[in-house]
């Protein structure tokens, strides 16, 4: 089982996130179908409890290595101001 890890960008939940929250998780809890613009909206993975809309920080991301060191430098100027939360995180 191998481990990649990721460096992702939040924009503080606006008023739109909130509100396609509040579907998802009234969809959820009376156990009905999920409207596809809401879906879509959160690329059809649930939104549990993010710290608002994820975008792709990338252009602001690169590969740091060095003697015994692996990792990721992340170049703050060249995020847009409206990101609010940088995460990195290891999936398995």
């Amino acid at each position: 089982m191998g481990m990649s890890t990721y460096v992702v960008g939040y924009i503080k939940a606006d008023d739109t996130w909130n509100k396609m929250k509040q579907i998802w998780d009234s969809c959820t809890d009376a156990n009905v179908e999920i409207p596809d613009e809401v879906l879509e909206f959160f690329d059809h993975e649930p939104p549990g409890n993010l710290p608002g809309r994820e975008v792709d920080i990338s252009e602001a991301v690169t590969e740091y290595k060095d003697d015994m060191k692996d990792g990721y430098d992340v170049e703050i100027y060249k995020l847009p101001p409206s990101i609010h939360v940088v995460r990195v995180y290891n999936s398995y």
